[in-house]
């Protein structure tokens, strides 16, 4: 059955006449008798029967009546939504955030989002930057928030584009009153002075557990940096390493944009770190290469560029 001969049949049930129907469907009267009489055969019985007051279906003829009535609607009802998606008045998008961007991009993004396209169902999926890259792979998500780093590949798939948003930068976090803090120098247009790195080639360090993006960019500098740490402690929170770190237990690194997030509680010495180690990584956004995006997900991403400021997505 095709929508041009569910059509037909419809027409002609309803105008009970094949003259009358084929006026309404802009054909001639012979080329829709054709058209239904090669529907009978392919069907193997009649649905219509002439009479006195005009053609009227057969028991089959009524059946496919219904059913034609029934997908007719359906297709059209499909044909409005399609519109409705498209002029963004509903939808669904699926985004998968690493749960610290989460908390630090969605407060300012999602509630404008919102309030332009109040009926676009929005879905939050919190992963890791690797679990993000393995449900973007399989097509559990339409697009990931997260981090890469230029050092570490976790999955290799040439199918996955990262769009820059902007980089963040690795410090250092010591004591407040660390001797070491001595050898820092006052840099211009720098939150924190600098410091030489492999001057704590030595010190004890806390980092986040092995397979955490931050972990993977930790060991990427100290590795730079020729140093092989003297790890004491792991923990999966880059808050409990930054708060251990001011007490004095021990040094670690944390991006810049985390330190952001908890601003009050604890108060330890952070020091940026030379260029030359490359500290820092990348905020993109990851989407499947080649992968249709709908307009409600390029909405979104568009408003989170501008969030960023970011106007143009590099890939």
């Amino acid at each position: 059955m095709t929508e041009r001969e569910l059509l037909y049949v419809k027409t002609i049930a309803e105008e009970k006449s094949i003259s009358k129907a084929a006026q309404k469907l802009f054909l001639t009267q012979p080329s829709l008798s054709k058209c239904i009489q090669k529907i009978e055969s392919d069907l193997g019985t009649k649905l219509f029967k002439r009479t006195n007051t005009g053609l009227l279906p057969t028991f089959a003829g009524e059946r496919y009546y219904q059913i034609a009535t029934d997908i007719l609607k359906i297709y059209n009802d499909f044909e409005i939504e399609v519109c409705d998606i498209n002029n963004l008045k509903k939808g669904k998008i699926t985004i998968g955030f690493t749960a610290n961007l989460a908390t630090h991009l969605l407060p300012a993004t999602l509630p404008p989002f919102k309030a332009a396209y109040p009926n676009i169902d929005v879905h939050i999926v919190e992963e890791t930057s690797t679990g993000l890259e393995k449900a973007l792979s399989s097509g559990k998500i339409d697009f990931a928030v997260m981090h890469t780093n230029p050092f570490y590949d976790p999955i290799n798939d040439s199918n996955i584009v990262y769009h820059l948003l902007y980089r963040d930068h690795f410090i250092l976090v010591t004591k407040k009153d660390h001797p070491l803090g001595r050898h820092a120098v006052e840099v211009p247009d720098s939150k924190h002075p600098r410091i030489d790195l492999t001057l704590f080639a030595n010190e004890p360090f806390i980092l986040v557990s092995r397979g955490q993006r931050i972990r993977q960019m930790s060991d990427a500098i100290l590795q730079k940096a020729n140093i092989n740490p003297l790890i004491v402690l792991t923990t999966k929170s880059y808050e409990t390493a930054r708060r251990l770190a001011c007490e004095g237990i021990c040094v670690t690194l944390v991006p810049q944009q985390y330190v952001e997030i908890f601003t009050v509680a604890y108060s330890p010495a952070y020091y940026s770190i030379e260029d030359k180690y490359s500290p820092y990584w990348s905020v993109c956004v990851a989407t499947q290469k080649n992968s249709y995006l709908s307009k409600a997900a390029q909405q979104f991403i568009k408003m989170l560029g501008e969030k960023c400021g970011c106007t143009t997505l590099e890939s």
